[in-house]
């Protein structure tokens, strides 16, 4: 994986196509209203709804460039020919958590999709890290600020 390379799964590239569309349409035409308003209301020194606006227009023009950025660099992971007998991006694996007992599922992707509370982690993260590569059976150890972490891999699953 070459560092330009921007790894999604198709639903990643998805939906930060959708974001970007979303925010050159939508958001763009709401930003520009808002602007309308504010400047009506005169002195635009103290205007502090004027500021605000131009505050998240600045936002908002950054995260284009970041989209568009990251699209030209969207490497897309064919998931239909993942192999179900290690782990690599795409997967979604079931772990044990040999301290609690308790099991645990996470699909591995880029660091542009990852998100715990959806339970998607980074192939760049300690776990995803520790993850790749590894077969049923295996033990995962990983360094975390309290201690090592261990988790048995329990089973691998195409998207």
């Amino acid at each position: 994986m070459g560092n330009d390379e921007m790894i999604l799964t198709r639903e990643g590239l998805a939906k930060l196509e959708e974001e970007l569309r979303e925010l050159k349409t939508v958001k763009r035409k709401e930003l520009a209203e808002r602007l309308k308003v504010a400047i009506s209301y005169g002195d635009l020194k103290e205007n502090s709804e004027y500021h605000s606006a131009k505050d998240d227009q600045a936002f908002m023009e950054t995260r284009i460039l970041t989209l568009e950025r990251m699209l030209k660099k969207a490497k897309v992971v064919d998931e239909a020919s993942m192999s179900l007998n290690h782990v690599s991006i795409g997967s979604v694996v079931i772990l044990n958590d040999i301290e609690f007992a308790e099991k645990i599922e996470y699909r591995i992707v880029g660091p542009a999709e990852a998100n715990v509370a959806d339970n998607k982690i980074s192939y760049e993260s300690p776990l995803g890290k520790e993850l790749l590569g590894k077969k049923v059976g295996d033990i995962i150890n990983v360094n975390a600020p309290m201690g090592i972490l261990q988790y048995e891999l329990l089973e691998i699953k195409g998207s």
